[in-house]
């Protein structure tokens, strides 16, 4: 198979987003249909004269990231001459499902999904099929029996994500003697990313019985979830405070942080906070000591998503999977990354 000029095959990973044998999912992805992206390029246009005419549906706003999301997809839109139809389902897979009959309505040429949750989206994929217009999976992948129902996941590897921000965590606790008590912000009920981040933080937890995660709540991703969540585990006798909060997004670790203060606590040093996303913010919460780690979550997935929607036209073969590279920062390196930041 060739690969597409801006897709570099760095690692063949055994799976894409989904993160491996550890997550539930209806299809396997085969290793050679996964590649990790780093570039893309710009030159490659589609055989069609007319511009491309690409319905997007997003997901919501919930949070800075999202945000940072939908800017990059509408400049990169511009950019390369794409007709972007995009609709907000206001985290409500029904208005996506409304949204993506509408694209069918018009005859779209490439529909583009960030899905609100993993499951459900089998009957709508086929009514794409049946309009013949293929779709682009970005962000949150989804479970499907027939994986042919869409061309491409273009995104990050949460399970990963959770891998990193584990192994931060049992470094930076090693010479903490005893059980070690830990809060989790997750994110929307059902959502791949707050599933699979999950999953790979428990992961490393297997060979580290004393840490213990003892309080668990959803914050579905925004500022204010996850404060009354935070508010909500310091409700619990002192004795049974957490030593550690991973979150899984900066704005629900940002709004945890309002509630650690409000108790008198310092945040970052009585309770260690570890979180994901990588936002311009957490950097500024991590240069104040706020923060203590973040796990790199890419949100500007618009020129991969244009540069995809043009090789589809074009007759061109893409990877399944297409996974972004993505570090870890820790507040020794805040400062000087944080001029970096795009988002």
């Amino acid at each position: 198979m060739k690969w597409v000029k801006w897709c570099l095959l760095l690692v063949l990973l055994l799976s894409g987003c989904d993160g491996g044998s550890q997550q539930s999912k209806s299809t396997t992805i085969p290793a050679d249909e996964v590649s990790v992206v780093t570039d893309y390029d710009s030159s490659i246009q589609p055989t069609a004269t007319k511009p491309i005419v690409l319905g997007f549906s997003q997901l919501g706003s919930e949070s800075t990231w999202r945000e940072a999301n939908t800017t990059s997809i509408k400049e990169a839109a511009k950019e390369a001459n794409i007709t972007l139809i995009m609709t907000n389902a206001e985290q409500d897979q029904k208005k996506q499902f409304e949204a993506i009959r509408s694209f069918i309505r018009r005859d779209v040429d490439i529909i583009a999904i960030a899905p609100v949750v993993q499951t459900g989206w089998e009957g709508i994929l086929k009514e794409a099929r049946a309009a013949d217009i293929p779709v682009i999976i970005i962000d949150r992948s989804l479970h499907v029996n027939d994986s042919s129902l869409y061309v491409t996941f273009i995104g990050s590897n949460f399970y990963e994500e959770g891998v990193k921000a584990s192994k931060y965590m049992i470094d930076r606790m090693r010479h903490q003697p005893g059980k070690i008590r830990i809060a989790e912000l997750q994110g929307t009920v059902s959502s791949t990313p707050s599933i699979n981040r999950g999953l790979g933080f428990r992961q490393m937890l297997k060979a580290h019985p004393r840490f213990q995660i003892t309080q668990s709540k959803p914050g579905n991703f925004t500022q204010s979830g996850g404060k009354q969540a935070m508010q909500e585990f310091l409700r619990q006798p002192r004795k049974d405070w957490p030593q550690v909060l991973f979150a899984h997004n900066d704005d629900m670790a940002i709004g945890a942080i309002e509630a650690i203060q409000e108790v008198g606590l310092k945040p970052g040093s009585d309770i260690i906070i570890i979180s994901v996303d990588g936002t311009r913010r957490a950097f500024e919460q991590m240069v104040q000591g706020h923060i203590n780690a973040v796990v790199e979550c890419n949100p500007l997935l618009g020129p991969l998503v244009m540069q995809a929607a043009k090789e589809i036209m074009a007759g061109r073969t893409l990877p399944k999977r297409m996974i972004t590279p993505e570090d870890i920062f820790t507040q020794e390196l805040a400062a000087r990354e944080l001029e970096n930041r795009k988002y």
